[in-house]
């Protein structure tokens, strides 16, 4: 086994948003290539972290050595000798997400994966990280410590361990006996939530409860929260979680419900996605965009029971739930593009496509997420009907698979679920592989529930209108709306409605109000160009609610579901 590679962080000169990186091993071959991380896991899309990186310097016994940059991120040295070697590089670290880096003289924020160099022949050695950061900042990394800071298995934990520093110390919480700290960045105007922190272990520890077991992570779990004014998500690692949330959010009802969620999300993947994880990423291949269709049942699955952790932690109740889960089953119902895309492909697709998705992405693309999380619900009914549940198979495969650290695939799911209704593993082929093959309405009905349409308050148009200097600007064209059936596209300028000028989006409403037909006047590349366009009632969302004539049985099946577990 090779000896440690040692990484040591320079965070001494926030001012600057950058970070000296130094990176010292021995190779073990006269050619030696090393390459910094494409994409970071949880985030499936390549951000080439490498853009951010200048300066770089391999050295052997203090002498510069010559490097051949193989591509954008990899670089490789012909060496004279096996001597030790030290790679010096600095790296710019502006962008605060879950994803990328900041430093800057509040604190640090950073995905190691958008730092560190996986060293060609070290992967699955240990890697001792020192970090250097200014007098009044404390260092939290979820790794083990050392005398010299902190050590990490191989490389593979070190880019799963994000780092932050700043003036702030982490909060200590238990989840059925696992210590666990909480790190928050930012405060709310009106302070946290008195039981905020009772809350998020009764969260977690539903989470336990939901997969049957105390938490992988066991002790060694760091939850990271960062307040801001804008914001909304998280990234899942195996002993950590880092999550963005509005502070305007949070003082609202629902959005402390939203939070809970959030962070019951990202705390049930330290089963579903991390250790129970898609074949295709084990292991990871940083270099490269690596497909899966999987990533519909790490999301979607573990969407779909975020929903209901605050209800199985004694946090809601069951009408809440049912309007929480009647949004989501609402987008997916309100979106074109699930008569265009299925849902294998839309994981697939995800590096191309939903991380990069434009206003118009609607009208072709649905998210794995949210159509993820109806299947989740259709294939739970379908199971309940045959006096089981999805939580019993998620379970399943936990100890199964995702314990022994081994990846799955559509045939392991469609066991799992075959030894209860075969006809539900055949289904699912069609579920996964088909538009609109799913039979959402169905499984409402059978909880005695029902899906009714929400008719707009205005005539519908079917544009997605930008604002902006005096001008209503075309951002999207629903398919097969009014719209689109006028002629008019994205980029379009609206100027007028029967002859009244349009300035903002919010103008329209009362200019087509009781019109059957409006004349439109607009521009497209500087040319003035005329069309009609026939505006119709529309849907602006569906509402699940209790349906009072459902039967016994519906109601019988109904109480089941709602006990989650």
């Amino acid at each position: 086994m090779p000896d440690p590679v040692q990484i040591r962080l320079d965070l001494s000169h926030p001012e600057t948003q950058t970070i000296g990186v130094s990176i010292q091993w021995t190779p073990q071959t006269r050619r030696q290539t090393f390459q910094l991380p494409v994409w970071t896991p949880g985030s499936y899309t390549v951000r080439d972290h490498a853009q951010h990186l200048h300066s770089l310097e391999l050295l052997a016994n203090s002498e510069e050595l010559a490097v051949r940059r193989l591509a954008p991120h990899q670089w490789l040295c012909d060496l004279p000798d096996l001597s030790p070697l030290t790679l010096n590089y600095q790296l710019e670290a502006r962008d605060l997400t879950v994803r990328t880096g900041l430093l800057d003289p509040d604190f640090a924020s950073l995905c190691l994966a958008a730092v560190a160099m996986d060293i060609d022949g070290f992967r699955w050695s240990p890697h001792r990280v020192a970090v250097k950061a200014p007098e009044h900042w404390s260092v939290h990394l979820p790794l083990e410590t050392s005398p010299e800071g902190w050590i990490a298995a191989d490389f593979d934990a070190l880019v799963d361990s994000p780092l932050h520093a700043g003036p702030f110390q982490a909060e200590p919480f238990t989840v059925q006996a696992c210590s666990h700290e909480l790190l928050l960045i930012g405060t709310p105007p009106k302070g946290w939530p008195p039981n905020f922190l009772s809350d998020i272990e009764r969260v977690c520890s539903a989470t336990c409860r939901l997969m049957g077991t105390p938490p992988p992570a066991g002790d060694r779990y760091q939850l990271v929260l960062q307040l801001l004014d804008q914001g909304y998500g998280g990234l899942e690692h195996d002993h950590s979680a880092v999550l963005q949330f509005s502070w305007s959010a949070l003082a609202k009802p629902k959005g402390y419900r939203q939070l809970l969620q959030l962070i019951g999300h990202e705390y049930l993947h330290q089963w579903n996605v991390r250790r129970l994880r898609p074949v295709e990423l084990r292991p990871y291949d940083y270099g490269q965009s690596v497909i899966t269709e999987g990533l519909w049942f790490a999301e979607g699955i573990t969407s779909y029971y975020d929903l209901s952790l605050p209800l199985l932690a004694g946090l809601s109740d069951r009408p809440t739930l049912l309007k929480d889960l009647g949004e989501e089953l609402s987008s997916v119902l309100m979106s074109p593009g699930c008569s265009v895309q299925s849902l294998a492909a839309s994981a697939r697709e995800a590096w191309i496509k939903l991380y990069k998705a434009t206003p118009a992405s609607r009208d072709t693309q649905i998210s794995y997420y949210r159509l993820g999380a109806a299947v989740a619900f259709c294939l739970d009914v379908r199971l309940r009907q045959r006096g089981q549940s999805m939580a019993a198979i998620l379970r399943e495969l936990w100890l199964r698979l995702g314990r022994q650290a081994r990846g799955y695939s559509r045939h392991d799911i469609k066991a799992a679920l075959a030894q209860w209704d075969a006809d539900l593993a055949a289904d699912l082929d069609q579920w996964l592989d088909q538009p609109e093959a799913l039979p959402l309405i169905d499984c409402v009905e059978a909880l005695g529930l029902r899906m009714d349409p929400v008719p707009l308050k205005h005539p519908d148009h079917g544009l997605t209108l930008k604002d902006g200097d005096g001008a209503a600007l075309i951002q999207r064209v629903r398919r097969q709306s009014p719209g689109q059936r006028a002629g008019l596209v994205v980029g379009d300028e609206l100027l007028a409605i029967n002859g009244y000028r349009v300035r903002r989006g919010s103008d329209l409403p009362s200019l087509l109000e009781q019109q059957d037909c409006v004349s439109v006047t607009y521009a497209r590349r500087s040319l003035l160009k005329e069309t009609q366009l026939f505006p119709d009632k529309g849907v602006d969302h569906w509402s699940l609610d209790w349906d009072p004539g459902c039967t016994t049985e519906q109601r019988q099946l109904r109480d089941r579901w709602f006990e989650i577990v």
